[in-house]
């Protein structure tokens, strides 16, 4: 493999972008740190005064000591449900932790926002959870503190297909594939939330404070008229002893936790990963320069070389079509001693001469998919299928060509033919926006509605239909139209400020998140720690399908 050679100055503008994305991230883990507070101090107190553990102090206990807990949604409903008092992390942690060196995903319920209850993001964020679960055939362990269904939001939870009743449909898809779920119950398990633990394959539940029923002792005595207390009508020693519901009992959270460890422990061994490994090297070029190698405003060009020389093992990438197709990167390489076939946007401006006169040169913009770039793309995806290599989206996407050239070029097929192989593709594929990701760039470029296993943003990410200075401008020339004459032009700068406004509140890789388009807003100088712990999950997938694609246009 070929080394790549940094020409990255270090000079005064190094030093200020640099400084720029240190302040980015710094500022990114202020918030971070007060989101994990979920409900506040106070609430973790009184959470803490019944006996009770917090989530976080939970999956810190049932993981391995000193091991790195590579949490995953982190900013899910961010800015969401404000009239409710709002939902930090959606009320849930879920990540992907280690139990006796095993990758097991771990879904906890936060019991200090809003009692654990399940907003419509909480579910979205489960699902998540248990698609990954699923398809990397990890163990998952759910630690279940919920008050079930936040009622006023229910008609945005309870029936449709993506909403809570589905966590239980993957309950048994999990079992039914041989993937092993541990439930424990630490606190209430309401209705129909009590289905979760019970469709585990194992559950256990906490003396005094883990309770399961179908209604609580107000529902039932409305519904019957019966009066009973909580704890007679579904605690630890009535299910576990009585009913034979639940299958362990435990005096506390910590003793719970540690049987659950040593159930993990007896796993069978993990078949071997079908993907190529050797072992990890460190790049040649230092992965904190990363920050330094990003421009501030992001519609300036930078070498995407500079990235890769700083993500790869040993800084070497075996490139392929080096000469063609410019605007998009692919080539094979290693990441934390896992091999990975890179498809990479390229952002610096590239002169192409397309006949033979002066005249005839056609500059090719950095961040732009052509024609060449998209058939060169298709043919790298199949080709990682055809050799079983993963594949990492790198994204600084502006989107595909446009204009009568790009049209007459065929530019539409190209593109279809590189979504249509991303869309079949069989092998993990892992995407990283670290920069722009507009329009069907973002598609062919694997965004989240391609399948990738694992989704990570920089905080110089932005997910959008198109730029925000272009979108602004089109909806203001589409509101001046409607409007008619008359529109002063103070009028004009005032609406364009109020569109460009809501445009750049939507391109802050924050708002993603809150969706959960990315799994995580990841520190640049930390991406290879997570992209290799990503790729171990992924080798742990199994057998990989074979490879085929539909009609590609010609």
């Amino acid at each position: 493999m070929a080394l790549i050679e940094s020409k990255l100055r270090k000079d005064d503008k190094f030093a200020r972008r640099a400084e720029h994305w240190r302040g980015e991230v710094e500022a990114m883990c202020q918030e971070e740190a007060e989101i994990r507070l979920g409900g506040g101090r106070k609430r973790q107190e009184k959470h803490r005064a019944k006996g009770k553990m917090t989530a976080r102090e939970r999956v810190e206990a049932l993981c391995d000591p000193g091991a790195p807990f590579l949490e995953l949604g982190l900013w899910v409903a961010h800015g969401f449900y404000e009239e409710h008092g709002g939902a930090p992390a959606a009320g849930v942690v879920i990540g992907v932790g280690r139990i006796h060196g095993r990758e097991v995903m771990v879904v906890a319920n936060d019991a200090t926002v809003k009692a654990g209850a399940w907003f419509p993001l909480t579910a979205k964020k489960v699902l998540r959870a248990q698609e990954i679960a699923l398809e990397n055939r990890l163990p998952l362990v759910y630690l279940v503190d919920s008050a079930g269904v936040f009622l006023p939001l229910q008609d945005e939870i309870f029936p449709d297909k993506e909403h809570f009743g589905r966590a239980f449909f993957n309950n048994a898809r999990l079992s039914a594939e041989g993937i092993l779920q541990v439930a424990a119950v630490m606190g209430p398990c309401v209705a129909g939330g009590a289905y979760l633990p019970i469709m585990s394959d194992e559950s256990h539940i906490v003396d005094g404070t883990g309770s399961i029923f179908l209604a609580g002792s107000h529902l039932v005595k409305a519904a019957i008229g019966e009066e009973i207390e909580n704890e007679e009508l579904g605690g630890s020693m009535v299910q576990c002893d009585v009913s034979g519901v639940v299958d362990h009992r435990h005096p506390d959270d910590a003793s719970c936790l540690a049987k659950i460890r040593s159930q993990v422990e007896q796993l069978g061994e993990v078949p071997g990963s079908p993907f190529a490994r050797r072992p990890p090297m460190e790049p040649v070029h230092e992965v904190a320069e990363i920050g330094g190698v990003l421009p501030i405003d992001r519609a300036k060009p930078y070498d995407s070389y500079e990235l890769l020389a700083r993500l790869l093992d040993g800084s070497e990438f075996d490139e392929f079509k080096a000469s063609y197709g410019k605007t998009l990167i692919c080539g094979t390489g290693w990441i934390e001693g896992k091999a990975v076939g890179v498809v990479a946007n390229q952002r610096s401006i590239v002169a192409r001469r397309t006949g033979t006169g002066e005249s005839d040169k056609e500059l090719q913009i950095g961040g732009v998919i052509y024609s060449d770039s998209a058939s060169k793309g298709a043919r790298f995806v199949e080709l990682c299928n055809q050799k079983k290599i993963p594949l990492l989206f790198i994204q600084d996407v502006s989107g595909f060509m446009v204009g009568s050239r790009a049209e007459r070029g065929g530019i539409i097929k190209d593109g279809a033919k590189m979504v249509n192989a991303v869309a079949n593709s069989v092998v993990p594929k892992i995407t990283l926006f670290v920069g722009n990701s507009y329009g069907a760039g973002n598609y062919a470029m694997c965004g989240k509605a391609y399948g990738a296993r694992f989704l990570f943003a920089w905080p110089s990410a932005a997910i959008a239909v198109m730029g925000g200075q272009q979108a602004s401008n089109t909806l203001l020339s589409i509101q001046l139209r409607n409007r008619g004459d008359g529109v002063s032009e103070e009028e004009k700068t005032e609406l364009l400020a109020r569109i460009q406004k809501r445009f750049d509140d939507a391109m802050n890789p924050r708002y993603a998140a809150a969706r959960l388009w990315v799994d995580a807003i990841i520190d640049p100088a930390q991406t290879r720690r997570v992209l290799g712990r990503a790729l171990e999950c992924v080798g742990l997938g199994g057998e990989i399908p074979a490879f085929r694609t539909g009609v590609f246009q010609t």
